[in-house]
């Protein structure tokens, strides 16, 4: 077996949010329960969206929550190069190729399970004359892939009919996520991915490129994911509150109990209460539901608020 090794890998597009901290709070007692390692990687590779002040915040909040990470810290916009290497692996190998077309040539296509139209496969057998490459696909099979969440069950997916061939490298030249996430998931050695359930869609593309490159898979648990009253995931878009940092033991209580969890006495160390948890956690107790509505009801700032 390998040695466990988790990781945090937030997106510094905002502050840390209740739905962030309960992924943080789940993948870190999982690592820690289990005598692993556990890494912070900021996902900044979309630096269009990203921003330094957001990735301070976060750092700073996990800090004054009690997380303590093993190693540096890791940026995905600084790691343009090794990218670049395993993109060009991926071409070698014939996995890869150039495509001319534009979001709006492809948006009457089929919705994907990802909600993103399905690739029709217009460049797969070469670019039509005149055309250059914009983006650089990955081809994907006309199979089921399967693999087993430590919560939420057997997952299967057919990557050629649900998805379609996905961006690798994006027509403005940033890699993309699905790339991004895969690489330095190898370059770190990353066993187990505890993350939200937002990328259950996801996970089957992701397999897909660790059988291309020929690299061990690790294993996945999706954490149900928190949303407000209307049902939506917590996010800067939906205007979620971020958490904070002054009164960091009921933060971490609320992200516990969401996550099945119930430390019911009074504490008043956060060393003690993480100590307590990490006895106390089990991945087969975590609710086995994509979704689960955030205790903060104030997730949403009144219209004369703004």
């Amino acid at each position: 077996m390998r040695p466990y090794r988790g990781r945090f890998a937030p997106s510094p597009t905002g502050e840390l949010h209740f739905g962030s901290l309960v992924a943080a709070v789940g993948s870190y007692l999982d690592a820690r329960a289990n005598g692993g390692e556990w890494i912070v990687r900021i996902e900044d590779v979309d630096t269009t969206r990203c921003h330094p002040e957001f990735e301070t915040s976060i750092l700073r909040t996990l800090e004054a929550y009690g997380f303590e990470w093993d190693g540096p810290i890791v940026r995905q916009s600084e790691r343009t190069v090794y990218y670049r290497e395993v993109f060009e692996t991926l071409k070698r190998e014939g996995f890869v190729y150039g495509c001319a077309c534009t979001r709006k040539e492809i948006a009457d296509s089929a919705i994907g399970t990802d909600g993103a139209p399905v690739y029709p496969g217009t460049c797969r057998n070469g670019l039509a004359p005149g055309k250059k490459a914009r983006a650089w696909r990955l081809k994907v099979p006309d199979m089921t892939i399967e693999y087993h969440d430590a919560i939420q069950g057997h997952q299967f997916q057919n990557p050629g009919r649900d998805v379609g061939d996905f961006v690798l490298l994006r027509a403005d030249g940033l890699f993309a996520y699905q790339l991004a996430v895969v690489a330095d998931d190898i370059g770190q050695d990353i066993s187990h991915v505890v993350r939200g359930a937002d990328l259950l869609a996801s996970t089957p593309r992701q397999i897909w490129l660790y059988r291309c490159l020929k690299k061990d898979i690790p294993a996945y648990a999706h954490l149900p994911l928190a949303v407000n009253e209307a049902g939506e995931k917590l996010s800067k878009q939906t205007r979620a509150r971020p958490v904070g940092t002054h009164d960091p033991v009921a933060r971490l209580v609320e992200a516990m109990r969401f996550l099945n969890l119930h430390p019911e006495k009074t504490w008043h160390s956060l060393q003690d209460l993480w100590n307590w948890a990490i006895m106390n956690w089990s991945i087969g107790n975590v609710p086995k539901k994509q979704t689960t509505r955030s205790p903060d009801s104030t997730y949403q700032e009144k219209k004369h608020d703004r």
